[in-house]
C-alpha cells in the first residue's frame, strides 16, 4: 500500500534483542445512508455476460446460520459506542441483504478464535492482532482507519502515561521499579509496541519481554488492565504508576469526559504504528469480501468513527496484509528464541 515509512521499521532494524515475548440498515427515518446505497450500487453491477455471471459463485454473506458476525474487542464496546456499532450493523444489513450482529469478545485472542472458529465473519483489529490473526485463521485485513481519509495518516502512536501529579515519574527512563498496567498480551499499542521502547530505553539492563512482565525483575509490580480505558482510570486514580494506551483513545476519553483533562501526563510517544482494520475470516467468500470493501470505504456515519473507531473525522480507506508487515516483523523480533 501506499503509506510513509514508518517508525516501527527503523525501530525493528535498531533493537538487535533476542528478546523473547512469550507472554441492513436504514436511518432513524427509514432511509438507507448514502454510502451504503453507493456501495450496494457498486457491489451489484455485473458485466451483462450470462455465461460469465453464471460461473461467479454467489455471493452468501449470512453463511449457514443465515447471521453476519462483527466482533470488537472491549476498547471499541463502550456504552458511548453502542448506538454507533448499531448503526453501521443496520446499513450494512441493508447491502448485504440478511441480519448481522455484533459481539463483544472479552479480548483480542478471543475475537481470533471467534474467526477462526466461524463465530465471527468480520472484526476491527489492531495491528498485533491482526499479525497473529493471519498466522492462526488466515484472516484478511480490508479497510483501515486513516485520519481525514488520508493514506498518509493511516497511523497512530502508543503512549505511556502517569498521573500528572507524579513528580517522580517525567519520562521513560523514570519507570524502572514503578508499577505498570499493560492492556493485554495480544494489544499493539497497549503491549507489544511500548514493550519493545521500554527495552530500547534500558539497553544496560539487557531486557527481555519476560522481565517486563514479571513483577520484581524490572518494575515493582505488573498486571494486565484488559483495556486501554481501564488502564487510564488506574493511572488517573492513582493505582498504578504507569500504563499504555493508543493516543487516539487517550484523546477521545478526555473529549468525552471520561477522565478528566490534565489528569495524566504523557511520558513518552511511540514511532507510529500502522492503524487499526477490519478484517474478514477466511470463509468470508470474494464476492462477499469486495461487497464489506467497498462499503467501508464508503461509510460515511460521523458517529461511527468518533463513538466506536476514536477518531473524529476519520474514514475507512483500502488495505491488505502489506500494511501490517513492520508490525509483524517486530512482533518476530520480540519472539525471537
Amino acid at each position: 500500500m501506499r503509506r510513509k515509512n514508518l517508525g516501527i521499521l527503523m525501530m525493528v532494524t535498531a533493537m538487535g534483542l533476542s528478546a523473547v515475548f512469550t507472554g441492513c440498515s436504514a436511518t432513524a427515518q427509514g432511509e438507507t445512508t448514502t454510502a451504503a446505497t453507493t456501495a450496494a450500487s457498486a457491489a451489484q453491477s455485473t458485466s451483462g455476460d450470462d455465461t460469465e455471471a453464471a460461473a461467479e459463485p454467489a455471493a452468501n454473506p449470512g453463511g449457514e446460520d443465515g447471521v453476519f458476525t462483527i466482533a470488537y474487542a472491549p476498547n471499541e464496546s463502550t456504552d458511548q459506542s453502542t448506538d454507533a456499532r448499531n448503526g453501521l450493523a443496520n446499513d450494512l444489513s441493508e447491502l448485504l441483504g440478511c441480519e448481522v450482529e455484533e459481539i463483544q469478545a472479552s479480548d483480542y485472542n478471543a475475537i481470533i478464535e471467534a474467526l477462526r472458529t466461524g463465530k465471527a465473519d468480520m472484526a476491527y483489529m489492531g495491528a498485533l492482532s491482526i499479525a497473529l490473526g493471519v498466522e492462526r485463521a488466515n484472516v484478511q485485513p480490508i479497510a483501515m482507519k486513516a485520519e481525514d481519509g488520508d493514506p498518509e495518516k493511516a497511523i497512530y502512536h502508543s503512549v505511556l502515561i502517569a498521573k500528572s501529579d507524579n513528580d517522580q515519574i517525567n519520562s521513560i527512563t523514570d519507570i524502572k521499579g514503578k508499577t505498570m498496567a499493560f492492556v493485554d498480551p495480544d494489544s499493539t499499542s497497549g503491549n507489544l509496541v511500548p514493550s519493545s521502547e521500554i527495552i530500547q530505553a534500558f539497553p544496560e539492563d539487557n531486557l527481555n519481554s519476560d522481565m517486563l512482565h514479571t513483577n520484581g525483575d524490572f518494575f515493582e509490580a505488573v498486571s494486565y488492565s484488559g483495556s486501554h480505558q481501564a488502564g487510564l482510570q488506574a493511572v488517573a486514580k492513582g493505582d498504578v504508576d504507569v500504563a499504555p494506551i493508543s493516543d487516539q483513545i487517550l484523546a477521545s476519553e478526555i473529549a468525552n469526559g471520561n477522565v478528566e483533562d490534565g489528569a495524566v501526563k504523557i511520558i513518552h510517544e511511540s514511532d507510529a504504528i500502522p492503524a487499526e482494520a477490519m478484517v474478514v475470516a477466511e470463509s468470508v467468500d470474494d464476492q462477499t469480501k469486495q461487497m464489506l470493501q467497498d462499503f467501508l470505504i464508503n461509510y460515511d456515519n460521523e458517529a461511527y468513527f468518533t463513538d466506536v473507531i476514536k477518531k473524529e473525522g476519520a474514514r475507512f480507506i483500502a488495505c491488505d496484509i502489506s500494511d501490517y508487515e513492520p508490525i509483524i516483523e517486530l512482533n518476530n523480533v520480540m519472539n525471537a528464541e
